[in-house]
């Protein structure tokens, strides 16, 4: 039996499939808002990983998209807020 979550977010991915992710958090920085997720459906390997997606949002007229990031230095300050924000929920390993 599967039960329905309201944390997950399905996007469609570069090939048209639909993939699943736990929303993690919501960050706001620089004036921007940003997406942190989890994809749901990941296969052992990809567990060990531990990788987390980061997406800005972008607010349109009609509604709001994620898009990615492409500056590092942008990513690593979005992850910094998200692991300060979650350090007591998750561990993190330091790089």
């Amino acid at each position: 039996m599967s039960e329905e979550r309201d944390d997950i977010v399905i996007l469609v991915d570069e090939n048209g499939e639909e993939v699943e992710f736990e929303h993690l958090d919501t960050i706001e920085l620089n004036g921007n808002e940003y997406v942190v997720l989890l994809p749901v459906d990941m296969s052992e390997e990809e567990k060990a990983i531990d990788e987390v997606v980061i997406l800005k949002i972008e607010h349109g007229e009609e509604e709001d998209s994620f898009v990615s990031v492409d500056d590092d230095d942008e990513l690593d300050a979005v992850f910094e807020e998200f692991r300060v924000r979650m350090e007591d929920e998750f561990d993190f390993e330091e790089q």
